[in-house]
């Protein structure tokens, strides 16, 4: 595959050079060309190929310290002439590891299709038409067309561009956008100097350009520094329980090990063999298939999730949709229709004027920077003449300005048009038009166009300003020259609240999710809305109030608030973090170029398939259609996600965890190993293939209609209650085993070898739920996996089989005992169960 380290450097040369070395055009390449040079530098992404993937994945199921030893230990007793028992425990271990790979293999695949749905696009120039292309098809000597929002698919060298600013924080550190324009640098420039250039990793804040691709994939900076640092995405919250939860039982498997270990070869037990079952308590112990379990659970909840038009970028954010408990967003398209219309344009005095709605008509049409929708608006509302005047240049509206600047011109006058927030429109003005064209000093109007500004507001109205200045053909208009401008009147728009919010925001209150809105728009808009919506008594904060506050004072502030208005780009960001800093899970949701940082910070980062590049490369989860019913019902499926992948915890933790312990004990007065290591193994395997139907299992109510959250100690209670309980009837069945039927090695291991197995897959049925088991029953492919494991173990001694595990045939009277014996397990759990359940609800209300 080839390097494009060929042309290490660029930034020094000049435009012609560029196109001659990769040996391209203005109009781009041609598509045969296109696809040729892909099969060259491969595809421009900084991951892996599937391939080595692959190879990793089942390699990393062996990567437990635990199952190394007992495949180490295995081959040390096949050196010592027990072949027969070192194949079935490297079968054993072979075929848990297999099925693991083959769980996360196909969560994966599931996974890689369903973000395909998702794609980044960039513009691109083929055979010189423009067209819209995955970014991970972009190769070098492609020419690619940026405005506002995009982000850059590869190491690119300008050739044109107007007002283009770049947001480089990903190399320089820089928070500030740079500005970039076209021009030859001395080939050392350092990387935060060359103006000329733009890299992969960044993205467009605002202007356009016409860019050369030079580099793609690992030779960018980007991929560079990607290879270098292997970094990785935050943990979330549920990935650090996971790995606190993993320590936990490492260390109580080190632990049982060490001490059962010396105290069997303190009783005089054969060293190998007590080696061999100290380790196999350990791999029973240990949940091996808890990465495959929560990477199917995982992908199988991506997949319910994109049924319901909501795509996972990244899965381990689904735990933290279901624990959310509070979701800022902006009130566009979730709140609203999303469809912003034209009410009126009016003059400096309230009065409906045609040239207003003209002129904001010709900056509207004009403009090139960034589509949108109050564009969009305008130019529909607009019925007049359209052929009379071309355009000269353009000021693209960014974040800092707050407006957008066109010139125009026709053959008889040359002027340029601003429109913008009010009040910025009105600072860079100095007269005022009235609706007669008699012009007057700006400090006679501005009180009367202030409280016609509010009036307009209060009534829900979105209002922005129009002004004007006359220009001339000689040069271009440039950001110096708006002042001293003239205000010609308002652009009213309004977009009206969905009709079924008020529904769907009583639906996230009962889920336990507090919807907080965060806007630009003026608080007298923001609370015109919140009436609309239903709520009464609306606590709005503006940015203003926001930026005179401490972190503490906000910290208190901020979650009893339901609106944030006027907010500045900035502002959002630490509205998060805040939020976050006092103990919720926050989830914002943003579509636009200025929300990337907030949709970084957030726990789950949502956004819109209509969204802006930057904004869909940042978020975690993207919606294929805006609102909050779709939302909704994503945050369902999140919660039923987390309850099945608690559900494998739960028995992992209460029947594992009891019969390692039950068997740790037994070894210390019996005078055999109560079982034989490939025995514990198999016993760890049966008891492991029901859950990795989990995923299907059905969810309680009661696990959807509050946020989840992993909760450690929890957890460690649960463990020892219902561990122990595990363990009493663990002995019940030893002293049935040895005092009734005065049990011998074989006949002892197959009888506990047949309860321990049928007890920890019939548990499972009543730990999945808080409910009694007989008022939840298991989803299908949950049940027909038990019905199978459990004629699988009450048949395996009958078998040819039987005599390789070294089990026996059992005597009937003992199947009697048993049923007593596991009907009484069963039972004592429930009530368990209940208590359980009881007093930690009672220790959560005193919480």
């Amino acid at each position: 595959m080839k390097n494009t380290t060929d042309q290490p450097d660029f930034w020094h040369l000049s435009k012609e050079e560029a196109l001659a070395q990769l040996s391209t055009s203005q109009g781009g390449l041609g598509e045969q060309e296109a696809v040729k040079r892909k099969q060259e530098y491969g595809a421009n992404t900084i991951k892996g190929g599937s391939q080595s993937s692959a190879i990793l994945l089942f390699l990393s199921q062996f990567k437990s310290p635990v199952t190394i030893l007992l495949i180490i230990a295995a081959l040390l007793s096949a050196g010592l002439g027990d072949v027969a028992d070192t194949v079935i425990i490297l079968t054993i271990v072979l075929i848990s590891s297999f099925l693991g790979f083959w769980q996360e293999k196909g969560a994966a695949n599931a996974v890689s299709e369903l973000l395909k749905m998702v794609q980044l696009q960039c513009a691109v120039l083929r055979d010189g038409q423009r067209k819209e292309i995955p970014v991970e098809e972009v190769v070098p000597g492609d020419v690619i067309v940026l405005s506002a929002g995009d982000i850059i698919p590869g190491d690119s060298l300008i050739m044109e561009s107007q007002e283009l600013f770049v947001d480089e924080a990903a190399f320089t550190g820089e928070t500030y956008p740079v500005e970039k324009n076209p021009g030859v640098l001395a080939a050392a420039t350092p990387l935060a100097k060359r103006t000329n250039a733009i890299f992969m990793g960044s993205h467009v804040i605002s202007g356009k350009a016409t860019v050369l691709v030079m580099k793609t994939g690992l030779q960018t900076e980007f991929g560079k520094i990607s290879e270098g640092l292997k970094t990785k995405a935050p943990e979330t919250d549920f990935e650090k329980g996971i790995r606190k939860f993993g320590y936990m039982l490492m260390e109580i498997t080190l632990l049982l090990v060490i001490i059962i270990f010396a105290i069997n070869v303190f009783l005089h037990k054969p060293v190998l063999d007590s080696f061999l079952f100290s380790l196999a308590l350990a791999v029973g112990l240990t949940p091996q298939l808890l990465p495959a379990i929560i990477s199917v659970n995982l992908a199988t909840g991506a997949r319910r999730m994109a049924k319901q038009k909501v795509i996972v970028k990244r899965l381990s954010s689904i735990e933290n949709f279901g624990s959310m408990n509070i979701l800022c967003s902006d009130k566009t398209g979730t709140i609203t229709e999303g469809k912003v219309n034209l009410k009126e344009t009016l003059d400096s005095s309230g009065q409906h004027s045609d040239k207003v709605l003209q002129y904001a008509w010709l900056n509207a049409s004009f403009q090139q920077g960034f589509h949108n929708p109050i564009d969009a608006a305008i130019c529909s509302g607009y019925k007049g003449p359209k052929q009379t005047y071309s355009v000269q240049t353009e000021i693209p509206y960014d974040f800092i300005r707050k407006r957008l600047t066109v010139q125009v011109k026709n053959e008889k006058e040359n002027f340029a048009v601003t429109k913008g927030a009010l009040t910025i429109i009105l600072d860079i003005c100095s007269k005022v038009e009235s609706g007669d064209g008699k012009v007057t000093k700006m400090a006679e109007s501005k009180a009367a166009i202030l409280k016609q500004y509010e009036q307009l507001s209060e009534a829900g109205y979105r209002t922005l300003g129009v002004a004007y200045k006359p220009a001339d053909d000689t040069r271009d208009f440039t950001k110096a020259d708006e002042k001293e401008m003239t205000f010609l009147g308002f652009i009213t728009l309004f977009d009206p609240p969905k009709a079924n919010v008020a529904a769907i925001l009583e639906n996230l209150d009962k889920l336990g999710v507090k919807l907080k809105i965060i806007t630009g728009d003026n608080a007298l808009v923001a609370k015109s809305l919140a009436l609309q919506i239903g709520v009464k008594v609306p606590q709005i904060l503006t940015g203003e109030e926001l930026q005179k506050m401490s972190n503490t004072a906000l910290m208190h502030r901020a979650p009893l608030t339901d609106i944030f208005a006027e907010v500045e780009p900035n502002q959002k960001e630490r509205i998060i973090a805040i939020l976050k800093k006092a103990g919720h899970v926050v989830g914002f949701m943003g579509d636009g170029i200025n929300d990337a940082p907030a949709l970084h910070i957030a726990d789950v980062g949502i956004s819109v398939n209509t969204a802006v590049a930057v904004a869909k490369e940042a978020a975690d989860i993207v919606l294929l259609s805006s609102g909050l019913d779709v939302l909704t019902q994503g945050i369902i499926e999140g919660r039923k996600t987390f309850a099945n992948t608690m559900k494998y915890i739960f028995m992992a933790t209460s029947a594992n965890f009891g019969n390692m312990f039950s068997m740790a004990g037994a070894s210390l007065f019996l005078k055999f190993l109560p079982l034989l290591p490939k025995q514990i193994l198999l016993t760890n395997l049966m008891t492991d293939f029901p859950e990795m139907s989990i995923s299907t299992d059905r969810v309680d109510q009661i696990n959807i209609q509050s946020p989840q959250r992993w909760d450690l100690n929890f957890i460690k209670r649960f463990m020892i209650i219902f561990g122990l309980l595990s363990s009493v009837f663990d002995y019940l069945t030893f002293g049935v085993l040895l005092y009734i039927f005065h049990a011998n090695e074989r006949v002892f291991q197959t009888g506990w070898f047949v309860e321990s197995v049928i007890s920890a897959t019939l548990i499972v049925l009543v730990v999945r739920t808080r409910l009694p088991f007989f008022k939840s029953l298991p989803g299908k492919y949950l049940a027909i996996a038990t019905v199978m494991v459990l004629l699988l173990v009450l048949i395996l001694p009958l078998t040819p089989l039987a005599v390789r595990f070294g089990f026996t045939r059992l005597p009937l009277a003992y199947y009697g005992w048993m049923l007593l014996i596991i009907i009484l397990y069963l039972g004592s759990a429930e009530l368990a169960k209940r208590w359980f359940y009881r007093k930690m609800n009672k220790a959560m209300k005193l919480i």
